[in-house]
């Protein structure tokens, strides 16, 4: 049985910025499909779509996986890992199920290769290439997690500009009334208050929050974790 199921994904944020097209990545299958004699069952096509949402949660990865229980496909065809799946973790046990369940996974561009699940260097290939994919992912989550700490440390601005300072070019300077209103909130926690009752406190007061608003409890308990305002 050769009939196969085609995935092509592109968010709107590539389109812009990279070119990427849907067509471009299924005339490619086709090809790919024409060369192995695998039969096209459907071409499902995922437009702005993230690649952050995993496969089970997109409306053409359900379809994709609907025809997968019913039988009625035994290969998938992709272009790469990340138009498919959002992680290694996500990649390894979704493939484990479908090998359990006879489904060939084919991906055309796999660290520059076409690479096919149906044989034991495919699979070996799968799991290395996955693996490293989510080592580079933490190692840049490690880098920014640094970097967020050293720009804090520096009091330089790091995002939306947190409560207690106000913009300089890119150094925060410390907003005096408002600092006064976080040593406030950290004195009423000290003092056993819950999140619930320091927000109404504070709204009660009319303490406007940093964007002119009502308080919330997880801007109160943002405040009270940020080691931004550990040494205030």
């Amino acid at each position: 049985m050769n009939h196969c199921v085609c995935y092509v994904r592109v968010s709107t944020e590539e389109q812009v910025k990279e070119g990427v097209s849907l067509d471009a990545q299924e005339e490619r299958l086709r090809g790919y499909c024409m060369m192995s004699a695998l039969s096209i069952v459907t071409i499902i096509r995922e437009e702005g779509v993230s690649g952050k949402i995993a496969l089970g949660h997109r409306p053409g990865g359900k379809e994709m996986l609907r025809l997968v229980k019913m039988k009625e496909v035994q290969h998938i065809v992709g272009m790469k890992l990340d138009r498919l799946f959002r992680d290694a973790e996500d990649c390894l046990r979704q493939t484990r199920e479908w090998d359990k369940a006879g489904i060939t996974l084919h991906l055309l561009d796999l660290g520059g290769q076409a690479v096919s699940t149906s044989t034991a260097m495919g699979r070996m290939m799968l799991t290395m290439v996955s693996a490293f994919a989510e080592l580079e992912r933490n190692l840049i989550a490690e880098r920014t997690t640094t970097a967020l700490a050293h720009k804090k440390k520096q009091l330089q601005v790091y995002a939306p500009i947190p409560y207690g300072y106000q913009r300089d070019g890119d150094q925060l300077v410390p907003d005096p009334q408002e600092l006064s209103v976080i040593e406030r909130i950290q004195a009423m926690s000290s003092g056993g208050a819950s999140l619930r009752q320091i927000v109404r406190t504070l709204n009660e007061e009319a303490i406007p929050s940093k964007k002119g608003g009502q308080w919330n409890s997880s801007a109160i308990w943002y405040l009270l974790h940020n080691n931004l305002y550990q040494s205030e």
